[in-house]
């Protein structure tokens, strides 16, 4: 355990931004699965919509660096392709 003041509140603000961050992720995560349900049952309307909700939080996510920049726009490519594909 930290002994210094400011390694102890270094301590605070990185479980705090870890917290954000595992948020930010799961939250990504649970739409990109909800676009792939809807991409599987054929429902296009609702896999687009899904679609530019998980492209607006990717992007979000790579400004505070949660993710990746690249990591964001590879994974809102493949699933634009996923998506014009069955279209």
């Amino acid at each position: 355990m930290a002994n210094i003041k400011s390694a102890k509140k270094r301590i605070l603000v990185i479980n705090k931004k870890t917290e954000a961050n595992k948020s930010r992720k799961s939250e990504i995560k649970t739409y990109i699965k909800k676009f792939e349900v809807a991409l599987a049952e054929g429902n296009l309307e609702q896999a687009k919509e899904y679609l530019t909700v998980c492209e607006k939080k990717l992007y979000q996510a790579a400004a505070k660096n949660t993710i990746h920049k690249k990591a964001a726009a590879r994974k809102v490519s493949r699933m634009t392709l996923r998506l014009n594909k069955v279209a």
